[in-house]
């Protein structure tokens, strides 16, 4: 691929970055979905990969800051710390597994918890569980991110479940996102990264600022009821693409 990309190429690139961004702004998770949907039609799966996975990065690490309040180390700690325990485990079964049904059982579940969501009231609340249960959920999350990239999907749900308030829920899956992705990419991504990819995630700051911005204006209006709404909806619309 020439470094002067040609202006449609471009173009989709910048799409795919400020969508996800507004995506990620907004909710804390699902960038690498909807970023996916532009970039794979047009890019080498090593291109679309190493994108993913430093946009994902860069635009985590720009959340930070505004999350930065809502942060508690002792919530995140758990989570982290079976996140890295999980992810060479992911890595090591990607090897071994049908990726096809993984993602076929994966997305039912997750298209079957939005729609749940979206039509009941109120979640059950398990508000007081072993810390051990909040390993356990972090490792499956590492696992996933080693598998494909869902780090962010198993850790947000539970948080919804464990009744955090929204600030507090978020403060605690999209670091951990942030954590097991970097590890990921040392495992997986960072042999393939070339020029061509670091250009291609240059060139996406840009918008993949502007979108993240608008991303967290949106989420800045939003209530709790309304949050939940739209993390529900995310959770389906993620575990339909993954199933079709």
């Amino acid at each position: 691929m020439s470094f002067a990309l040609p202006y449609n190429l471009l173009m989709v690139v910048w799409l795919g970055a400020f969508f996800g961004g507004i995506i990620s702004g907004a909710s804390g998770f699902g960038f690498a979905l909807i970023a996916a949907s532009f970039w794979l039609h047009r890019l080498t799966p090593v291109e679309a990969t190493a994108l993913i996975t430093g946009c994902s990065i860069l635009v985590n690490a720009g959340l930070m800051w505004p999350l930065r309040t809502a942060i508690e180390p002792r919530r995140l700690a758990p989570f982290a710390f079976g996140g890295l325990l999980g992810v060479p485990i992911g890595v090591w079964v990607l090897s071994i597994l049908n990726v096809s049904d993984f993602r076929l059982i994966l997305g039912t579940l997750m298209t079957l918890f939005g729609l749940y969501v979206l039509f009941v009231r109120r979640l059950p609340v398990f508000a007081h569980v072993p810390l051990a249960v909040d390993v356990v959920v972090g490792a499956a999350g590492g696992m996933l991110s080693g598998l494909g990239g869902f780090a962010g999907v198993l850790p947000m749900i539970w948080t919804q479940l464990r009744g955090w308030p929204r600030d507090i829920a978020r403060g605690v899956y999209q670091p951990f996102v942030l954590v097991v992705q970097i590890f990921t990419l040392t495992l997986i991504v960072v042999s393939q990264v070339d020029k061509t990819a670091l250009t291609l995630i240059i060139i996406s700051i840009p918008p993949l600022t502007a979108g993240s911005w608008i991303g967290w204006q949106l989420y800045s209006r939003m209530n709790h009821e309304m949050f939940r709404k739209l993390v529900a909806a995310g959770v389906m619309v993620s575990g339909l693409t993954l199933i079709f």
